[in-house]
């Protein structure tokens, strides 16, 4: 190994991935666990172009070309995008998406070869197989990666992972110190009781964004499916529930509100995954710093809480309105429930009517086009759809204030 530190890992991973153009396509669609049918159909003898390995749909569908016609689209496509600098020396990866016939791959690579030294370029260590999979896809992406003198000499450098292998690293000694540092115990914060009785609510509001989202996880989708990967239903419902699970435990151990909605926050961005994980993370812990755990906080220090939780969001993604993302539809919520509370509507009003507001914002962007996330390179098919984690945020807003209106009106009945 070459030893770097850290800031030239960073580095020459940049000047890697600069160097770096792939090119798909599909002949079906993939189907995630679990679901009843794929992300994507592609109708019978035709070839989806340009899809996402996540599962997104190509960007145009084109009739199926035979092998050595299917190579030259992938060779045309990539040459047409030659990172500067590149002094011809290229490493082709032709990969498998999941259940395209190794010998089909072969013969693809047959011609793809040939094209490649016609274009005189000196193809070093071709890659044929399944590298990067997308599930049950047939389909076929090329990769072609330019060297320069420092990443040839890193691309000989022996690999043993469970992914790739490729050389010998050598006899490896063994160690009989544990894999895993002892993970330290979480010390939660006791709160006072009315913050205990307040985190009473934080977990009912838990549970009832689970059971929004289990209700519309199908939907969910199906709207993100059609310019997107199509697992922010299942990305949701997996994030929700790690969130529950960590607030209830908090909540059992007599954790005030703050405390027990930050658990809930942590717990939904380390098992959500992808993006939207990341943000309902940065959403919640903002929330709950507002909350803290002595006392029950004002109207204002909670819509505060939320502005908060935008704005981290906001810095973190750096989407704006417009860009068809979840941010359209939580700024609205954002600023109405601010501009309501401080004309003086006391919480569950102001709350009522910004999940409103939220919820039209959310509507609305079926007519935007996105230009932000893996639905930006499908921007006319999306037109039409709403944004899911748009809509997702705006169910959850709607379904938090029927909770909340609830229990005031069990309240006053008591």
């Amino acid at each position: 190994a070459a030893g770097y530190p850290l800031a030239e890992v960073a580095r020459v991973a940049r000047l890697a991935n600069d160097r770096t153009r792939s090119f798909g396509v599909a002949f079906t669609g993939c189907t995630l666990p679990g679901a009843p049918e794929p992300l994507f159909t592609v109708p019978a003898g035709k070839m989806a172009v340009g899809l996402g390995i996540h599962g997104e749909p190509g960007i145009d569908v084109v009739d199926i070309p035979s092998a050595d016609e299917l190579a030259a689209l992938l060779v045309e496509r990539l040459l047409a995008e030659v990172p500067d600098g590149a002094d011809g020396r290229v490493i082709p990866i032709l990969n498998g998406l999941g259940s395209v016939k190794y010998e089909e791959m072969f013969v693809v690579y047959g011609r793809i070869s040939a094209l490649l030294e016609a274009a005189g370029l000196t193809v070093i260590d071709a890659h044929v197989g399944e590298y990067c999979t997308s599930f049950d896809m047939a389909g076929l992406s090329l990769t072609l990666y330019w060297l320069d003198d420092e990443l040839a000499d890193l691309w000989e450098t022996p690999v043993d992972t469970p992914a790739y292998r490729r050389g010998s690293v050598g006899a490896v000694e063994l160690s009989d110190a544990p894999d895993e540092a002892p993970v330290a115990e979480v010390v939660l914060t006791r709160g006072d009781a009315e913050s205990v009785a307040l985190a009473e609510t934080v977990v009912a509001v838990l549970e009832t964004i689970v059971a929004t989202i289990d209700e519309n996880v199908d939907e969910l989708g199906r709207i993100d499916a059609i310019a997107g990967d199509g697992d922010h239903g299942i990305g949701m419902q997996r994030g929700s529930h790690a969130a529950l699970a960590a607030g209830r435990a908090a909540a059992q151990a007599g954790a005030g509100a703050g405390t027990v909605l930050a658990q809930a926050a942590d717990g939904w961005s380390d098992k959500a995954g992808g993006t939207s994980g990341a943000l309902w993370g940065v959403i919640l812990t903002a929330i709950a710093a507002s909350l803290g755990d002595t006392g029950r906080p004002e109207a204002a220090a909670v819509a505060a809480g939320v502005a908060a939780g935008a704005k981290g969001v906001t810095d973190y993604g750096k989407a704006e309105i417009g860009d068809k993302t979840l941010v359209d539809a939580l700024l609205p919520l954002t600023e109405t429930l601010t501009a309501r509370i401080a004309a003086g509507d006391d919480f569950l009003d102001a709350w009522q009517v910004a999940a409103a507001s939220a919820t039209t914002a959310a509507e609305a962007t079926a007519d935007l086009l996105p230009r932000m996330g893996r639905a930006r390179t499908h921007g006319m098919n999306s037109v039409g759809t709403p944004d899911p984690g748009a809509i997702s945020l705006a169910l959850i807003a709607t379904s938090v204030g029927a909770l909340l209106a609830d229990r005031i009106e069990r309240k006053a009945h008591a």
